[in-house]
């Protein structure tokens, strides 16, 4: 859908290009965090809501999560619009990032976070429970949303604590994935065959 006028995949990365480079010339001056790290309180630096989904702590955060998305992010945008895309992707990443700083805080002391990892596992999320055979298995079975829902949270624990390294924003990345996987199965991205218009 979104090939006509460009992939939204390869426009995110150029924005996380951008971003990179901003965060490096800022951080010359010491204002990396002030610009790009979502800390609480929010409402201080209401910014780095949006900012902080597309920066990266370091060239290997940049390449891995660039890696992801490329993975995830061309199959996704292939069943949706650009609009469609970009809004998922920020808003994914902005409440992923909310939930690990709010969160995070009730177990130990409030640190900053940045990063698109949890708006990369929503991606993830999308493509696993938005597709054929997902979507044939889990009404195969009957299952009810309930049971669904705990499935979910379930699969995204497990693959959360699967992928998960010292200093790795876990929260964020469950709650990417749990959104991911609840958009999928109903298909809110998907504009093929006249759904969602």
């Amino acid at each position: 859908m979104s090939g006509r006028r460009g992939s939204p995949t390869i426009e995110t990365l150029f924005v996380f290009g951008v971003v990179f480079a901003l965060q490096t010339a800022v951080s010359l001056v010491g204002l990396m965090a002030f610009f790009f790290v979502l800390a609480p309180p929010v409402e201080v630096r209401p910014w780095t809501l949006v900012t902080s989904v597309y920066a990266h702590g370091g060239t290997a955060h940049l390449l891995a999560n660039s890696f992801a998305l490329l993975v995830f992010g061309l199959l996704v945008e292939r069943r949706t619009t650009r609009f469609r895309f970009h809004a998922f992707f920020v808003t994914t990443g902005i409440l992923a990032g909310v939930a690990q700083i709010t969160l995070g805080s009730l177990v130990g002391p409030a640190q900053g976070v940045l990063g698109a990892s949890g708006a990369i596992f929503a991606l993830m999320g999308y493509v696993l429970a938005g597709n054929v055979v997902s979507a044939t298995l889990l009404d195969r079975f009957r299952l009810s949303g309930r049971l669904q829902l705990v499935l979910f949270v379930v699969f995204a624990a497990v693959v959360t604590l699967a992928t998960g390294a010292p200093g790795v924003a876990l929260i964020a990345h469950f709650t990417g994935l749990v959104l991911g996987l609840l958009a999928g199965r109903a298909g809110i991205l998907d504009v093929r065959n006249g759904r969602h218009k």
